[in-house]
């Protein structure tokens, strides 16, 4: 019942405290990746936003320390359309933190237009799914070292409508931005599964999650119908504040603990589609990725 009351409130309370963990989060100039990173931030960590605009990045790390009244909170560059940018992002991370205790893979595009990522990546599949692969493969040593941590990877209910196109992931044959973007998603539920296996017994934890539909910059490529939709269902959908609140949950709640792989939705437990059951996909997902990034991980 409390749960309820929270939900219909739009926010998840809880009184813990993350004092002396450190935290990164992608994408975190805006929307529901700034408003986590206040959250945090407010509950004592040390928070890491990893932009690609450093311009927006400053501004938001002073709103951030400004609503948190947190001081430790920094910005670093990180562009996840280039592996370049994210193996320097992580080599700073490595050298420069001694701990990484929550990683919260939450940057993305969406519905944009046909475009590659400076590694040949077709645009959604490349920044949503290849960037934040890459960059959790070279942070996770020192995740590990910091157990108990947490891996935090923002998908979408649009997964459910979702498939993987193994024979042409980078959709060089035909390209649908909503349906590649549903595959992006998925990807990122599948990619929560695999990690869980693999970190059994580590102490480091997975999960996945639909934030809700939230009123951000997201929606600027939706077309005009889209768009028009999307307006007279706004009274129904979440500000950014509420969008990030199962963000927050994945991340700080006490009893997900020794829970791993799953996917939540409006802090809690959901079930995801079939398709981000199937582990065998799930596994081809994986070894392709490793092949197109050139990094080898058991």
């Amino acid at each position: 019942m409390q749960a309820m009351r929270n939900f219909i409130r739009g926010r998840w309370s809880s009184v813990e405290k993350l004092s002396g963990k450190t935290v990164v989060i992608t994408g975190a100039n805006t929307g529901i990746g700034k408003e986590t990173a206040i959250d945090l931030a407010k509950r004592e960590a040390k928070v890491i936003i990893a932009c690609r605009d450093m311009e927006k990045a400053d501004a938001a790390v002073k709103e951030i320390i400004q609503s948190s009244g947190n001081e430790n909170v920094l910005c670093m560059k990180l562009d996840l359309a280039d592996s370049k940018s994210i193996r320097e992002f992580a080599e700073a991370i490595n050298k420069g933190e001694p701990q990484l205790n929550i990683l919260i893979n939450n940057a993305g595009v969406m519905a944009c237009p046909y475009g590659k990522t400076a590694d040949g990546f077709e645009m959604q599949i490349g920044v949503n799914h290849m960037g934040h692969l890459l960059l959790t493969h070279l942070l996770l040593d020192l995740i590990k070292k910091s157990a108990p941590a947490r891996i935090i990877n923002v998908s979408s209910m649009a997964h459910f409508w979702g498939s993987i196109n193994l024979e042409d992931i980078n959709s060089e044959k035909s390209y649908d931005k909503n349906k590649v973007y549903s595959q992006s998603k998925l990807a990122n539920v599948l990619f929560t599964r695999s990690l869980a296996k693999r970190l059994e017994g580590t102490g480091v934890t997975t999960y996945s999650l639909h934030p809700g539909v939230v009123r951000t910059d997201l929606w600027r490529h939706l077309n005009g119908f889209q768009q028009f939709v999307m307006k007279l269902v706004s009274p129904f959908t979440k500000d950014s504040v509420q969008g990030a609140q199962t963000t927050i949950y994945c991340a700080v709640e006490p009893s997900l603990e020794k829970e791993s792989g799953g996917y939540y939705s409006d802090c809690a437990p959901a079930n995801c589609s079939a398709a981000g059951k199937d582990d065998d996909m799930a596994q081809k997902l994986w070894e392709l990725s490793c092949r197109m990034l050139s990094i080898t991980w058991e």
